[in-house]
């Protein structure tokens, strides 16, 4: 049985992940689960999986979630504090490492399954944005294998060559490009959000429940501001650009308001392979978690008829403005990725919390990358460097607004 570290498990691709677990009980087993402050959720995944140990971010709940499982007949040994989440990420029992905590706080456990040589799924791409260079090397340097969860990287994976995948998963083949696989391009599809079709000048007033409201995925209030803004295509134009070592200019983006498509790759004989599956996480995850072999994922059968039509057109980078600064980041270099990825995370948690607009988002993000130092960071501590820059810049500017 393949033995498994879910990191962020009771956030909405944690609980896809251990509901595909669950349909897969011969499989896998859970050796350790990490969550942030949701002990009650925490709690209740223990008593059904039973891994070995549980760390929680935040040391007051991890306190609440040692009284909740007092006197249960679960075995869990419970962590908590610095290093916590680390420690369960390079853990020597488990296999295969499940990183899906949102946003920067994902970076450091992330990058330490990496250099525990560890299978990791990659649903945090901020990992990858804030710190490309150092975590694709930490990957090659310890043996690694790094298996995209994001539904556009992993259909994109799906659909590139099986010696590319060998080379792009991990060190075991020899490293073979792009162009070597015969691609001329990645088209990463969106759906573009909620406000697609709504006039940018009605954009101020939008409230973050309207934001949140995706029309086809389920996912948490970040990650859906981001696609409301299609901040999240920006961000993976420049994970992709990293998964797959590409030129951004080989990466364009598509909206597709159907998401049935979930990203495609053209090649220079003019083929284009494309993946589609019902909007729902459980298929890259359970594609990840059993590649390369296939896994039950609970995902309902695509109906192509229902379906019906299949509709597709270029983004306006006018109405939003987040992807053109995402494009602009990714071809200025790791510190510019770093800088907007800080900024973004504070601007949508300042949005949720009703102190800025909508449009106020990309405002902060932009100004930040102005002001900010593009110095490229040598190591770890330059990356933490940057994201602290980046979130004093966007909350200076956030206290003009």
């Amino acid at each position: 049985m393949i033995a498994l570290t879910v990191l962020g498990a009771t956030g909405s691709v944690g609980v896809s992940t251990l509901d595909v677990v669950a349909r897969n009980p011969r499989r896998f087993r859970v050796v350790a689960l990490s969550a942030n402050r949701n002990h009650e959720l925490l709690a209740r995944q223990c008593r059904e999986f039973h891994p070995v140990f549980a760390a929680m971010a935040d040391p007051h709940s991890a306190g609440l979630l040692r009284e909740a499982l007092a006197g249960s007949q679960c075995p869990t040994r419970i962590l908590d504090g610095p290093g916590a989440l680390e420690e369960l990420a390079a853990l020597e029992e488990a296999d295969v490492v499940m990183a899906a905590i949102v946003g920067a706080a994902g970076l450091l456990p992330t990058l330490a399954a990496a250099r525990a040589g560890k299978r990791v799924l990659l649903a945090n791409k901020e990992a990858l944005v804030m710190s490309g260079a150092l975590f694709m090397g930490a990957v090659r340097d310890h043996g690694a294998v790094l298996l995209p969860i994001d539904s556009e990287h992993n259909a994109v994976f799906q659909c590139l060559p099986p010696r590319f995948q060998d080379s792009a998963a991990g060190p075991a083949a020899a490293p073979v490009s792009l162009s070597q696989a015969g691609v001329r391009r990645i088209l990463l599809t969106g759906s573009g959000g909620p406000f697609r079709n709504t006039p940018p000048a009605q954009l101020h007033a939008v409230t973050p429940d309207q934001a949140c409201a995706h029309p086809n995925w389920s996912m948490g209030r970040k990650i859906s501001v981001d696609s409301a803004t299609m901040m999240n295509k920006g961000l993976e134009v420049i994970e992709a650009r990293w998964l797959f070592q590409a030129a951004v200019d080989q990466i364009e983006v598509v909206v597709h308001p159907q998401s049935v498509i979930h990203s495609m790759v053209e090649y220079v004989d003019g083929s284009v392979l494309a993946q589609l599956g019902n909007p729902d996480m459980r298929t890259p995850i359970a594609h990840a978690l059993c590649w390369p072999e296939r896994g039950e994922s609970g995902v309902a059968a695509l109906d192509l008829v229902k379906t019906a039509q299949l509709d597709f057109q270029a983004p306006d980078f006018e109405q939003f403005p987040c992807l053109a600064l995402g494009f602009e980041a990714a071809r200025t270099g790791g510190a510019a990725s770093a800088i907007v990825n800080a900024a973004n995370e504070v601007a949508v948690a300042a949005f949720l919390a009703g102190q800025i607009q909508f449009t106020a988002i990309a405002r902060v993000i932009h100004d930040s990358l102005n002001r900010a130092s593009l110095t490229e960071p040598e190591d770890l501590e330059g990356v933490l460097s940057l994201d602290a820059e980046g979130r004093r810049l966007a909350n200076q500017i956030i206290t003009s607004l």
